[in-house]
């Protein structure tokens, strides 16, 4: 009832302004970003942090070992990828034939908490026995990593629709960077596992992770409410949505500005995706930090991420949105070359930074331009396509870094930098793509 009261209003006078504080601290917006608090520790804990390190003490040992390690680590993000581009288009097109969101993103989250407490367990108690010269813990964390990431992607889907039911559409800037800088505070208290971990103590972070992820997904599942749609009969299948995939591609030359920005966006998160999964990595075998020293720098990127995606809520509502996600593009080329050529801590510092003002403001202002530039009435959709074009990309990213990696292993260090340079294309084209998007017509 809170919420329905708060919602109602919200949405009763959209052109009255509304004080920011108050729009950011109603109930059913404080529970959706609290999930934003809870699924970025996930984030940044397993798939940033301690899935990346503990490979590299499981497998790397040398300069060699360590491109191996890099490789694995590239090839299992890709395999997540590769099930959530099958998937992705269908959840979105659920979304649209029953306006559900709350129920699947409850269940995802569900599945992606057990994923993550396999991992912790896996990785304490070793099965006997080796599968193709591995051994079967090792094989087992990476499956129930690929499986949390799975889910937990999926959830996305479900979640970031969610927005465009929070408030009327004028407010989803603020909202949005709203959520992004809650998010990343959630990555401030999932850091705080890492006195815990000690040299080898990887199953505490993935066990503690899971437990935190749950523990503040609550808020959404017992304070938020699916808006109510009406829904026509419908008995089709769930895969038949493919079908709707399909119309809507074949209905491309109508929307689109929403495809060419998917498009933009395909390259543009082909970096980001890949710089996030191989940070730790890199920074350890590359550019020679400790592991002490990687956590202080993730914590200041993650500073930076907050002040970044708060501040570009404002630049995306003054500005607007298609000139927002440019300039994060730009800072983020920049930020990726200083850290392809970093030679010193000091330079990664600064590309640290950079890469994380950067990071935060592409989450809210891509999503922001999904809500501007697609249909209400297939907003769902477009958020799954979204969601697929982002997916696409990181396989490819992954794919295409692990087997650089591979290919110059014995190159050494020369070959991460290679990678790493690689994503800085790939940030070239999106923007260049970017410019092509026109603005929809009213």
């Amino acid at each position: 009832m809170i919420q329905n009261h708060q919602a109602k209003q919200i949405d009763a006078h959209p052109d009255r302004p509304l004080s920011t504080w108050k729009l950011f601290l109603s109930l059913p917006i404080l529970s959706w970003a609290l999930y934003d608090f809870a699924n970025t520790i996930f984030s940044s804990n397993i798939n940033t942090i301690f899935f990346p390190l503990f490979l590299e003490h499981a497998v790397g040992g040398n300069a060699v070992m360590n491109q191996i390690a890099s490789t694995f680590i590239s090839y299992a993000n890709a395999a997540a990828s590769f099930f959530l581009v099958i998937f992705s288009p269908l959840f979105g097109t659920t979304i649209d034939r029953t306006g559900k969101k709350k129920s699947w993103i409850v269940w995802f989250t569900l599945i992606t908490v057990i994923g993550t407490l396999s991992m912790g367990i896996f990785a304490y108690y070793q099965v006997p026995g080796q599968l193709f010269n591995l051994p079967i813990s090792l094989i087992l964390v990476i499956i129930s990593f690929v499986i949390a990431k799975f889910f937990y992607h999926s959830s996305l889907v479900f979640y970031d629709s969610m927005i465009s039911d929070l408030a009327p559409k004028s407010h989803i800037p603020l909202i949005s960077g709203f959520g992004v800088a809650v998010g990343y505070l959630g990555t401030l208290l999932g850091l705080g596992v890492y006195p815990f971990v000690g040299d080898d103590g990887y199953h505490i972070a993935f066990l503690l992770t899971g437990a935190l992820f749950f523990l503040f997904a609550l808020p959404l599942f017992f304070f938020s409410k699916d808006k109510k749609v009406i829904q026509k009969p419908d008995h089709a299948s769930f895969l038949s949505g493919y079908k709707d995939i399909i119309a809507t591609f074949k209905e491309m030359k109508n929307y689109k500005p929403v495809f060419t920005f998917m498009i933009s966006y395909f390259f543009l998160n082909d970096a980001i995706a890949t710089a996030i999964a191989m940070m730790a990595i890199y920074t350890k075998a590359v550019v020679g930090f400790t592991t002490g020293e990687f956590i202080l720098l993730y914590l200041v990127s993650t500073v930076s991420s907050i002040i970044g995606s708060f501040i570009f809520g404002f630049i995306t509502k003054a500005h607007g949105t298609k000139r927002a996600v440019l300039y994060v593009g730009i800072l983020m080329c920049l930020a990726l070359l200083v850290g392809s050529i970093a030679t010193a801590k000091s330079m990664f510092w600064v590309a640290g930074s950079m890469f994380g003002v950067s990071l935060g403001a592409m989450w809210v202002t891509s999503r922001t331009y999904i809500v501007e530039l697609s249909p209400e009435n297939k907003r769902g959709q477009f958020f799954g396509l979204f969601a697929f074009s982002g997916k696409v990309s990181s396989i490819l990213g992954p794919l295409l870094y692990g087997s650089i990696t591979w290919i110059f292993a014995g190159y050494g260090n020369l070959a991460s930098r290679l990678a790493m340079g690689s994503l800085i294309i790939m940030t070239f084209i999106g923007i260049l793509v970017l410019f092509k998007v026109k603005p929809v017509k009213n």
